[in-house]
């Protein structure tokens, strides 16, 4: 659509903080108002209105995307979707180690092995690990425990911690991204290290690399989003 607004600020909202487009309070797609917790994450949704061009392209404003998840969908779905969220604890990629190439297993675990460590001590949740793909059951009080943890976070948490599982394919690496334990480029490097370990062996095609740079930034904005809503 044309941009047909001259400026975007931030505003103090009854209940938190909003955007207005030449003083009228943002709407989501969905039609609620665009009421966000926190001062920081309102003036970052005002910025990437304010970057828009003659056409304001919704694909390059993850934060407001994120926002609006969390106040169109996640709020009407809390239950269901942090049932989602948690699950990948069951799965989690940290979990899941190579039989061969042994430079490659020793890879993963110099790299996963901490993460788990960490949840380990963090959530008094230890999970196991296996090789091969053959999933390995979890212990059923780690599971509760994800779960217990993951419905707790308010919607607009979820809706980063939903994003951020479904990239990483780990919520162990979400958690961490969450809790300030790792950042997005480690987050990044983190679910991806099968994949560039197969790129430093045999190289990359362009495909492949416009996806993995697609990845790195929804990442990065996911992760942005979620330390904007730290108080």
């Amino acid at each position: 659509m044309k941009r047909a607004y001259a400026n975007a600020e931030a505003i103090g909202s009854p209940g938190g903080h909003s955007v207005a487009l030449d003083g009228k309070p943002l709407r989501t797609p969905g039609k609620r108002p665009l009421v966000v917790p926190t001062a920081a994450l309102a003036e970052a949704i005002a910025e990437e209105w304010n970057a828009q061009h003659q056409e304001v392209r919704p694909a390059t404003m993850p934060l407001m995307r994120l926002a609006a998840t969390a106040l169109d969908r996640v709020a009407a779905e809390h239950d269901k979707i942090a049932a989602e969220v948690a699950n990948y604890a069951g799965t989690d990629l940290v979990c899941y180690r190579a039989d061969q190439p042994p430079a490659l297993a020793s890879r993963q675990h110099a790299v996963w092995q901490p993460l788990i460590d960490w949840a380990m001590l963090r959530y008094d949740a230890p999970l196991v690990v296996t090789s091969g793909v053959i999933p390995a059951a979890q212990p059923n009080a780690s599971l509760r425990t994800f779960a217990a943890v993951v419905s707790e976070f308010d919607d607009f948490r979820l809706a980063g911690m939903q994003a951020l599982t479904g990239a990483c394919g780990s919520l162990i690496v979400a958690l961490a991204v969450l809790e300030g334990r790792i950042g997005a480029e480690a987050a990044f490097a983190v679910s991806q290290l099968d994949e560039s370990f197969q790129i430093e062996a045999w190289g990359e095609d362009e495909e492949a690399a416009e996806r993995r740079r697609a990845l790195r930034a929804d990442i990065a904005a996911t992760a942005l989003f979620l330390a904007l809503l730290r108080p």
